[in-house]
């Protein structure tokens, strides 16, 4: 009688485990789904059928717009970048105002520095002729980040497609989100976790800025500083294209050395307290990120590789894919 007992006992138990287990592995299944769902509908041969030329064709108009102007390269980059950092990789920086738009160019991050948008919108338009209403403004902007890098000698890396355009645009998002000149390195650091990223991706990335140029605005306040860290030679340079007051839109490279050409200048101007702009030179002032600037000086090779891996994680942040947003057929315009 005991011995039944305890049987009936034990092979209610090991149902109900069973069912326990059951359900705890459909609730893996529901989360590991939801998680990878985006990345699932990602493919670097995304448009292999449906527009077969559309990379060369986008390659095409880059290569074009680089060698016309050697700054476009960095411009691409960061458009890519802002386009990101914002509701995700969804195109929404390249929206205009409209009546139910307001737009992320008018962020203070992005007015009258952002730009490279008639770069995009020609891609676009050629894309447009032979394959209509296939290829995501989205991705446009992921391609022309990549292709834009390899036309000045920087790294390349595998762009998966299948990003789908936003039908909305925040400003509010933009300018709460966007890193500053002014970040300190623990806003930085923050930031870019909170998308995913880790320090050394923000530091690799931060590397973009061996490129490029910024405006007299944005390092001011560092070059005129008399407390400041910055090397008294560089600050007196730099001081000649940027008066104490007016000339806010003055234009000054990033890399004095070599502005126009992908390389890891840019960390060796960190180190010699050479950096432009306050977020630059903060990854090299005895915070945790030293290490990072320091291993990236000394091996080109290094930076490169990880550039090349921290743009693919930043490229898929926060996705539309599948049946969400929609594919534009202008990039400035919802359709």
């Amino acid at each position: 009688m005991v011995s039944a007992m305890v049987n009936s006992k034990m092979m209610s138990w090991m149902r109900n485990s069973n069912k326990n287990a059951a359900v705890l592995l459909l609730i893996f299944l529901f989360l590991s789904s939801s998680t990878s769902t985006c990345k699932a509908h990602l493919s670097s041969h995304f448009y292999d059928h449906t527009c077969p030329n559309a990379l060369s064709t986008i390659r095409s108009a880059i290569r074009t717009a680089v060698s016309r102007e050697r700054r476009m390269a960095a411009s691409l980059v960061r458009l890519h970048f802002h386009d990101c950092f914002v509701q995700g990789c969804d195109a929404s920086i390249l929206l205009k105002d409209s009546p139910s738009i307001t737009s992320e160019r008018n962020a203070v991050q992005n007015n009258a520095s952002v730009r490279g948008f008639e770069v995009i919108d020609s891609a676009k338009a050629e894309v447009e002729k032979t394959c209509p209403g296939v290829v995501s403004c989205a991705d446009i902007l992921a391609l022309a980040a990549r292709d834009a890098s390899v036309a000045v000698g920087g790294p390349s890396w595998s762009v998966k497609l299948g990003r789908r355009d936003s039908t909305t645009a925040s400003l509010a998002l933009a300018e709460a989100q966007l890193p500053r000149a002014t970040d300190d390195l623990q806003k930085l650091l923050s930031n870019f976790a909170s998308k995913g990223l880790t320090a050394e991706d923000m530091v690799a990335l931060s590397g973009a800025h061996t490129l490029g140029q910024a405006r007299c605005v944005t390092f001011r306040d560092r070059i005129y500083n008399s407390e400041s860290d910055i090397d008294a030679g560089f600050a007196t340079t730099r001081q000649r294209r940027c008066p104490s007051t007016g000339g806010d839109q003055n234009l000054a490279a990033l890399d004095l050395v070599t502005p126009y050409t992908f390389d890891n200048n840019y960390f060796k101007n960190l180190i010699q307290k050479k950096g432009l702009l306050a977020s630059d030179q903060i990854l090299f002032s005895g915070g945790s990120t030293d290490s990072v600037v320091s291993k990236y000086s000394r091996s080109p090779a290094t930076f490169k590789s990880d550039f090349a891996s921290a743009m693919i994680k930043m490229s898929e942040i926060n996705l539309l894919t599948g049946s969400a947003g929609q594919i534009r057929r202008i990039c400035s315009a919802v359709n």
